[in-house]
């Protein structure tokens, strides 16, 4: 099931840099309300960990959770038209930045609540097996939810229950601004192995060696193996949340930016490509945006009076409030 063509990862890699840019040049234009948390700098980890997935696997991210959404396969014009706020997008313009969810692709959303991820995936795979299936599920979160009682809860059942779940730290050395040495005692890999999941710490830069890690261990969990751990060790080349650019927060030295920014994963997979392949991958990745910032701003916006719909899945519409 793992995808190891390197031209396929590598457009991963670089479709999901030029819509993180392209959607910050949008939050700066008003375009998109709220600002975003960009991906940009780890891009290699959701698209090396979503290769190694089977069409029938699901995941749930992060509130910076751009990355994964598009690198399981979710339609970029759709993506953006989310951001955007418009009717077209994968939730109608009501998720948003931190809540897009594409269950067509088993995405089972991002999450602005730190941690939630591993509950809900740990839950999700566990029903998927109850009923017989050969669903593997991934967790990503970021350095700064290992300390989360529900992420150390989702460890415990997942190990109790042996439920093939790939738990995946993000590790980009900050939690919004509070450095992981002053946040973390121990170590994260420490954590996992407390519950007795297999954790290994990889280089979260270089797209190749994530995946070669994540099919080994999706591998190994759909032989009937327990849990895993991958700690992805990266670095994040932007600001926390986009607020950032205008309030310019002071807290990663100068010289550490530039050294966590020399290793790029979009460099370090497009290397592995002749220079016309990664050409022609750039310009059709080009080619697509341009056609979803035009799709995204020529969408409609919702209607405030279906402000109530789509608040039950049963389809139940609901009363308004009484005068």
């Amino acid at each position: 099931m793992t995808d190891a063509d390197p031209v396929r990862l590598y457009r991963t890699v670089r479709l999901i840099r030029r819509f993180e840019e392209r959607a910050v040049e949008l939050v700066h234009g008003g375009q998109i309300v709220g600002g975003i948390h960009p991906y940009l700098g780890q891009e290699g980890i959701a698209a090396g960990v979503c290769a190694a997935l089977g069409a029938d696997d699901v995941i749930a991210g992060t509130h910076r959770g751009h990355g994964h959404v598009l690198a399981r396969g979710a339609d970029p014009a759709r993506m953006l038209a989310e951001l955007c706020g418009r009717v077209t997008g994968l939730n109608a313009g009501r998720g948003g930045s931190m809540h897009a969810a594409d269950l067509s692709l088993g995405v089972l959303g991002a999450n602005a609540i730190v941690g939630a991820s591993g509950a809900i995936i740990t839950g999700a795979v566990w029903a998927h097996r109850r009923r017989g299936r050969d669903t593997v599920g991934v967790s990503f979160f970021g350095d700064g939810a290992v300390n989360e009682g529900m992420l150390l809860e989702a460890f415990n059942l997942a190990a109790l229950w042996r439920v093939p779940v790939l738990f995946v730290c993000e590790n980009n050395g900050y939690a919004t601004t509070m450095p992981v040495a002053g946040a973390v005692a121990g170590s994260i890999t420490g954590r996992a192995a407390a519950f007795g999941l297999p954790a290994v710490g990889v280089d979260g830069q270089d797209p190749e060696t994530v995946r070669v890690a994540a099919a080994a261990a999706v591998d190994r969990m759909r032989a009937g193996g327990g849990p895993e751990l991958i700690e992805a060790r990266t670095y994040r080349f932007d600001v926390h949340h986009t607020f950032e650019h205008a309030v310019r927060l002071d807290y990663r030295p100068p010289d550490e930016v530039t050294r966590g920014r020399a290793r790029d994963p979009v460099d370090i997979q497009g290397s592995r490509l002749a220079d016309t392949d990664r050409a022609a991958v750039d310009a059709e990745v080009e080619d697509t945006l341009d056609a979803a910032v035009r799709f995204a701003l020529e969408s409609p916006e919702p209607d405030p009076a279906d402000a109530l719909a789509y608040l039950y899945g049963s389809g139940m519409t609901a009363r308004t409030g009484g005068g």
